[in-house]
């Protein structure tokens, strides 16, 4: 039993070790396309290597060392990719920018406009009971 509790604990050290890996290539789609071009240029570079009758002959095969290098170049620019902090968009979001922008607008337009403040007062707090003050006791006499 306690090889099973040990293989599950080490099941689950690499999944927690894998996985910001795993998120980072979901959502990565520039480091997706480095591995995939590294991989296709691997399979090129191994099929042409592969099918060579002389081994003497793969040193003077420009094909070959083309795939080779461009394998290498996808796989360094992935690896980095891997290495660095993920991207952040300096921007945000363009709904929460908008959503800024009319609030600021929003706030500036009631600072600016009584006719609009007091609408904005009227719905908030109701509108204003205007009367008349009469004094019902007579001024003393002199």
């Amino acid at each position: 039993m306690a090889t099973k509790t040990k293989a599950k604990e080490r099941a689950s050290a690499a999944y927690e070790g894998a996985r910001p890996y795993v998120q980072r290539l979901i959502e990565d789609e520039e480091l997706r396309e480095n591995l995939r071009e590294a991989y296709e240029a691997g399979r090129d570079a191994y099929a042409r290597a592969s099918g060579a009758k002389k081994p003497s002959a793969l040193l003077d095969d420009k094909k070959l060392q083309k795939d080779l290098k461009s394998a290498s170049e996808s796989l360094r620019a992935a690896s980095e990719a891997l290495r660095e902090p993920e991207k952040r968009s300096r921007g945000g979001h363009p709904f929460l920018k908008l959503l800024l922008i009319a609030f600021i607008g929003a706030v500036l337009a009631i600072a600016l406009s009584e006719d609009l403040r007091k609408a904005v007062l009227d719905q908030l707090f109701g509108a204003e009971e205007e009367f008349e003050y009469t004094s019902t006791t007579a001024p003393p006499a002199s």
